[in-house]
């Protein structure tokens, strides 16, 4: 079993997929990762020997920041931008889209379902 900053790789998927499990790293910076140390893009995670494992796991831990260590500087982020009052941290604070989109319709994903009003009234019905 592969595992590279505290996260298992899937064995059956190429180097190149696999290495997009570890929060951090998408396709390109695994493209990169790959392309600096050597190790072919198309072997099989299963298929990695120790030395190959050994460089991608050092050549990540040492060039780039992710996992646990990205999760709390973006979180720090955040909370900066909210403790400060801009305009970003009140989107963050309130739940609501922070980058510009509009909340007249749409932004489900950031607000929440719809919740029906109880109580109220349906119009009657016309004859």
């Amino acid at each position: 079993m592969t595992r590279i900053a505290g996260v298992d790789l899937p064995r059956d998927k190429r180097l190149e997929i696999g290495l997009t499990y570890i929060y951090g790293i998408g396709v390109s910076r695994s493209r990169e990762i790959l392309a600096a140390t050597g190790v072919n893009p198309d072997t099989r995670v299963k298929d990695l020997d120790v030395n190959d494992e050994a460089t991608l796991r050092s050549h990540i831990e040492n060039n780039y920041q992710v996992e646990g260590d990205l999760k709390r500087i973006e979180n720090f982020n955040i909370k900066r931008l909210v403790d400060i009052g801009t305009y970003r941290g009140r989107r963050h604070r309130a739940g609501l889209p922070v980058r510009g989109q509009r909340t007249r319709t749409n932004a489900r994903t950031r607000r929440g379902q719809r919740v029906s009003i109880p109580g109220k009234k349906k119009a009657p019905a016309k004859k």
